[in-house]
């Protein structure tokens, strides 16, 4: 919700390595005995230049474009030293949390047990405290009396991650993740896979824990390691969606198949939120190794399907996700955030939430509040927002951002109400920007007809 909940993203202006990379560069994926750094294995790059041949091949990290923030760097060919191996290896070790998640299990079970008098949490380090641990902290700001209420609600507890080029953490509104979860019962899901959505995984076991009828389920990836501390084993894996990497190794990767195999692989669903700046590519192979690890499951019979996906993105990513998910449609319904200022439910025009569900799942069943001013379109046989009127032309439902669009004959399409025809350009864009050639050839090969993201030149991983 982290656009997910996710630490090494979040919604809004949530930017991890952003799509397409900066500074001409083209991911070539993840790549089999790739080196690693703390965010487990790094992901495969290579400089393009226009017209130019490919530069050279390198290493980088995952989830950090700011190598401020991880300054791992290899070149593919590169031969690294013994030494310098040992010393990676050291601070990898180095850089991973003090306790594992099962010293938090067992922190957490002697925690509940305190009165609530000798409950507390540094805020400083983001840590529940035992009262042996008081006077190692004694010089930084904690809560007090830390109720059951907070300990079932983490996302409210924690400090977001805030740091827009590795881990903005923006997580659902009420209004969003309430109708989230009923969507997911009213489809008859009975289990969800949260990728990068805690605050969807707490409302989710909280009433688990409060109504004995209530029959969802959830198993939370997050790369945000600080909720080891509220979940145990079976509810929590420390996961990089960006690279496909469980930190807990072996034992939480069959955490995730076990949940996905129960029942036969059926009724559960993924719901991913991922940073807005996440590369498209990275997240789609991710995402695509969960489902082949749902595929997996015994008997179930789905060798012709796809997961049930709902993936949480901006609407103008919607070309890029088609790309990789061609089965996925675009849903009307605009999640909003708590803690982003301009990604909320109500406002008007351009100031609207850009960000919608893309779901494999029939659109017509997919049920949006007719009170939020949605209404259902009887010729696109999905649900749209108010003002996307049909275009009896495109003979579709056409707006992408809440707004009605505008047919232009000559582009052959409808175009925001903004846009007007340049006959410069030969397309519709905004009335004083600067016209530039429309011919311009792919980034990477310079040969017109392509993108930089399909240039045949590239070999995707």
């Amino acid at each position: 919700e982290g656009g997910g909940d996710m630490a090494a993203g979040g919604a809004g202006d949530r930017e991890a390595w952003c799509g397409p990379p900066p500074g001409g560069l083209a991911l070539l994926g993840p790549a089999p005995g790739a080196p690693s750094c703390p965010h487990g294995p790094a992901l495969l790059f290579v400089k393009t230049s226009q017209g130019k041949e490919q530069g050279r091949r390198f290493y980088a990290c995952s989830a950090c474009r700011d190598r401020k923030d991880c300054n791992f760097f290899q070149w593919e060919d590169e031969k690294v030293s013994e030494t310098r191996l040992a010393a990676r290896e050291e601070y990898n070790r180095n850089h991973q949390p003090f306790f594992t998640h099962r010293q938090n299990v067992e922190r957490y079970k002697n925690f509940v047990l305190l009165p609530l008098s000798k409950r507390r949490f540094c805020q400083e380090c983001q840590q529940l405290l035992l009262p042996a641990e008081w006077e190692k902290h004694s010089d930084h700001q904690f809560l007090c009396d830390i109720s059951t209420a907070q300990l079932k609600s983490p996302s409210r507890l924690l400090y977001p991650l805030e740091n827009k080029k590795t881990n903005a953490q923006y997580l659902f509104a009420d209004r969003s993740c309430q109708f989230l979860l009923d969507l997911i019962i009213d489809l008859g899901f009975r289990r969800v896979l949260s990728v990068g959505t805690p605050r969807l995984h707490e409302i989710i076991q909280s009433k688990a824990s409060q109504e004995e009828d209530f029959r969802v389920r959830s198993l939370l990836l997050d790369i945000d390691f600080r909720y080891s501390q509220f979940y145990a084993e079976d509810e929590f894996c420390h996961y990089n969606m960006f690279n496909h990497y469980f930190f807990g190794g072996e034992a939480a990767c069959e955490t995730c198949r076990k949940f996905l195999y129960q029942d036969n692989g059926e009724r559960v669903i993924m719901v991913t939120d991922p940073p807005f700046g996440g590369l498209v590519e990275a997240l789609a192979s991710s995402f695509k190794k969960l489902m082949a690890m749902w595929k997996e499951a015994e008997g179930g019979g789905h060798n012709s399907q796809e997961m049930p996906t709902f993936w949480i993105f901006p609407y103008f990513f919607e070309p890029r996700i088609l790309e990789f998910f061609p089965s996925f449609s675009m849903m009307d319904y605009q999640v909003d955030y708590d803690n982003h200022a301009l990604y909320k439910h109500g406002k008007t025009g351009r100031r609207q939430s850009p960000v919608r569900i893309f779901t494999n799942l029939t659109p017509s069943t997919i049920v949006l509040p007719v009170e939020e001013g949605y209404r259902f379109c009887t010729i696109c046989q999905r649900y749209v927002s108010s003002g996307n009127q049909h275009c009896e032309t495109c003979n579709s439902c056409t707006s992408k951002d809440g707004r009605q669009w505008k047919h232009c004959v000559l582009c052959k399409k409808c175009v925001k109400p903004s846009w007007f025809h340049c006959n410069t350009c030969n397309c519709c864009a905004l009335r004083n920007h600067a016209c530039e050639k429309t011919d311009a050839g792919c980034f990477v090969c310079g040969k017109a007809g392509h993108k930089r993201s399909t240039c045949p030149s590239l070999s995707h991983a």
